[in-house]
């Protein structure tokens, strides 16, 4: 017994239980606030379907946005901070064909395949984009000690935000509404608005598509080796430079689809639209494990859920006024809560020394 104390003493610090502590007053507040909220009955069935699928229709975003930031975190170890400008160059570039399509009637004639143009002119802005900043920004500072990436992430991130700002303007743009995507669909009692079903699904396709290119095709196995061991790759005769640029473009294709899928349902863009979302899609990275790419798409999902139902759940029944206004304060706070119990996110493993 006495033994059985001292290893526990051993792997218990202070830290831990203050931690631990932390994590408790969190959890008994969600606790008695959604108790509270639940036993009043202020939202009806339909209320919270309508907060689920929007929660569902935003976390799919999200996790679109994580996959870059787990897929160039697996290759280099490294968080790519403008990866959220990378997000916003695809939508707002693809604006302004929207835009001319609009205008023209075109859009309404066909817009299937308006749509897939602006998809395509998105995905290959915002891949141009993350390839080129992976060659001039990343590539040079790849043997850097590890702070110095880290910086040069932060400071691309401006430069891209401030290139688009004199490129584009300061002000916001509307979207475009595409008609076929307005109304609503009814399903038995309940009804989805046609976007945030349309967003669901074509995220959906998106992320099983690129996971399996990841998993099943050469590209995405070399890119898996070089994630795993650089220098074993490299004598078994694979480019790694070569695998790391794909890596960024991969990256750069997901954020770019997701851009158009959030200008979609928010209608509208701007310079600045990157920066609130790819915090999000970081938090999510982190919430699932980063580096694991089921993790992403899996901490996208919860943080979009959390985001949307959590303010009226947690806070409705606490008295708290306007609760959707701390949906930003919720989501990191299930941030801190997660970590706090599962250091490594939920699908997270204990990195190796030599790749910590």
């Amino acid at each position: 017994m006495p033994q059985l104390l001292r290893r526990l003493r051993e792997r218990i610090t202070p830290t831990d239980i203050v931690m631990w502590l932390i994590g408790g007053v969190i959890l008994s507040v969600i606790i008695w606030g959604s108790t509270a909220t639940l036993t009043a009955g202020r939202y009806s069935s339909y209320h919270w379907f309508d907060f689920l699928i929007f929660g569902l229709a935003q976390g799919s975003v999200y996790a679109l946005i994580a996959m870059g930031y787990t897929l160039v975190y697996g290759v280099l170890r490294m968080i790519n901070f403008a990866h959220g400008e990378i997000f916003m160059s695809g939508p707002y570039t693809a604006y302004y064909v929207a835009a001319a399509f609009y205008s023209s009637g075109f859009l309404d004639r066909q817009p299937i395949l308006c749509l897939v143009v602006i998809f395509l002119v998105a995905m290959a802005t915002s891949s141009m984009i993350a390839f080129l900043l992976e060659r001039v920004a990343y590539r040079p500072l790849r043997t850097a000690p590890r702070l110095i990436p880290l910086i040069t992430a932060i400071g691309a991130s401006f430069f891209l935000q401030y290139t688009f700002r004199g490129l584009y303007g300061s002000g916001f743009q509307a979207y475009p509404v595409v008609k076929m995507m307005e109304g609503q669909i009814i399903f038995g009692e309940y009804r989805i608005l046609r976007i945030h079903l349309i967003v669901i699904v074509a995220a959906a396709l998106l992320l099983v598509a690129l996971y399996s290119f990841i998993q099943r095709t050469r590209v995405g196995k070399a890119i898996r080796a070089v994630s795993e061991d650089k220098e074993a790759s490299l004598m078994m005769g694979i480019n790694i430079d070569k695998m790391i640029s794909t890596t960024f473009v991969i990256g750069g294709m997901a954020a770019g689809a997701a851009g158009v899928l959030y200008a979609l349902m928010f209608k509208q863009v701007h310079f600045f639209m990157g920066f609130i979302p790819g915090i999000k899609a970081f938090t999510a990275a982190v919430l699932g494990g980063i580096g694991n790419i089921p993790g992403a798409m899996l901490g996208g999902i919860f943080l979009g859920l959390i985001e949307s139902i959590g303010p009226s759940l947690f806070l409705d029944g606490l008295g708290i006024v306007a609760p959707y206004q701390l949906k930003d304060g919720i989501a990191f706070t299930m941030l801190v809560l997660v970590l706090i119990f599962r250091p490594t996110g939920i699908l997270g493993e204990r990195l190796a020394v030599k790749k910590a």
